[in-house]
């Protein structure tokens, strides 16, 4: 059987963690293939509220087993604290397998991050400060620790003597270009050692495990963290994050090749929201904006900052569309739009007197973008909690068609609560 991805279309925080939860109970293979513990999936079952960072979304059902892969940065701390967390809920993280090729957040990554961020005053782009982009610039430049490496930490060829030439190079940044205290080498080397014993029993050459399990017809879910206009090749750069959120971080980031991926979905909020600095061209800094903020609690898992609010963008969405090849639209959030009237759907921009309908490379001209809008009225029934697409008002059933004609790409799901049932399902989204 062929693997299916689920790729968040805007940016970020689209709800991917209801929705994995969702889709998860049709898998035996849960998938995280980017991105470290930045990103913050909600999930509402009946085993409660989880707040996930790193763990795969679909941890909570027992047929499914769970793997982060190679493409993910693991600070294992926290990867440790969220599995501590789950298993004194009553979650079974028997199943939970961690790629030994994934690249670790070191102390010294974290220090960095918000050193740097810090010494770019007004320029910052709003990191969460987890030390995610250090790690990855560190795995670019070939100089990174990966998982794999923890557990050869007493074997001094491969790891202990590299260690120290990485830290000596980083210690000399801290200290004489941000003017930051050391990192300990002996603590650094204690707290390795208290990782390595706690991750073992989880690591294993997790693309080995994925092809296998395409062999013998197991169904893998993708789960993609962040959002597509985030990417760091296909995103607003530089206000992107440091890896590829995009389909094409799923190949890249498990070891799964392209022709195994059968259908790709990409999940929109019915408005759009965006945290940190860089473009927005349909924000809303009025009361329409602050009355969905609070009515969604548009706040991040991660940081618990504000997100930005704004109507949804056809251009950007269409974009998404065309660098994923998206087969399956899932739409979220619907219910927040319940009573709002008229809402308002971006079909271009007007840049410099002109009239587009391309997304520009170009973060600086994305700002000058002015956004315009048609008009769609609204509705007064509530959607919460409708599971039928019969039962949608028909003012949220042209809500819905208008999106689709703009995108092109039908949509086979759409989220009415947080709940994990409170979904319709148009059409199997998984087969």
């Amino acid at each position: 059987m062929p693997a299916y991805a689920v790729i968040g279309a805007q940016w970020g925080d689209e709800g991917k963690g209801k929705v994995i939860d969702a889709l998860a109970e049709s898998v035996e293979y849960v998938v995280r293939f980017s991105g470290g513990n930045n990103a913050g999936h909600t999930v509402i079952n009946e085993q409660g509220k989880f707040s996930l960072h790193l763990v795969p979304s679909g941890i909570f059902w027992p047929q499914v087993s769970c793997v982060i892969g190679n493409g993910v940065v693991i600070d294992p701390g926290v990867l440790l604290e969220e599995i501590s967390g789950l298993q004194n809920r009553g979650v079974d993280t028997s199943k939970l397998y961690i790629s030994d090729r994934a690249h670790v957040i070191m102390p010294y990554h974290v220090l960095l991050d918000n050193l740097e961020e810090k010494a770019k005053g007004g320029l910052a782009l709003g990191t969460t400060g987890k030390g995610v982009g250090p790690a990855y610039v560190d795995k670019a430049a070939r100089i990174g620790i990966r998982v794999g490496d923890l557990l050869e930490i007493d074997n001094k060829d491969r790891f202990f003597n590299r260690f120290h030439s990485v830290l000596e190079q980083k210690n000399t940044i801290i200290t004489k270009v941000y003017g930051g205290d050391p990192i300990s080498s002996d603590k650094l080397i204690e707290q390795c050692h208290e990782w390595a014993k706690g991750l073992a029993q989880y690591v294993q050459p997790t693309e080995m495990i994925l092809q296998s399990a395409l062999e013998k017809g197991s169904r893998i879910l993708l789960e993609g963290a962040q959002g597509t206009l985030l990417d760091i090749d296909h995103g607003t750069y530089p206000y992107v994050t440091s890896s590829s959120p995009a389909i094409g971080g799923a190949c890249t980031g498990t070891g799964i090749p392209p022709k195994s991926i059968k259908g790709v979905a990409g999940v929109f909020k019915a408005y759009c929201t965006r945290v940190g600095t860089g473009p927005l061209v349909t924000e809303l800094s009025d009361t329409i904006g602050e009355t969905i903020r609070e009515l969604a609690w548009e706040y991040g898992t991660t940081t618990g900052r504000a997100r930005r609010i704004g109507w949804f963008d056809a251009i950007a969405a269409r974009y998404s569309s065309l660098v994923n090849g998206y087969t399956s639209l899932i739409l979220t959030r619907l219910d927040v739009l319940d009573g709002i009237s008229p809402i308002k759907i971006c079909t271009g921009y007007r840049l410099d007197g002109k009239t587009i309908t391309y997304f520009p490379t170009n973060s600086e001209t994305l700002e000058r973008c002015e956004p315009i809008y048609e008009n769609i009225p609204g509705w007064q029934e509530p959607t919460a909690s409708v599971k039928d697409l019969a039962k949608l008002p028909d003012g949220a059933l042209n809500y819905i068609k208008r999106l689709e004609s703009f995108i092109g790409v039908p949509i086979h799901m759409i989220s009415t609560g947080p709940n994990r049932d409170e979904t319709i399902m148009i059409k199997n989204i998984i087969s």
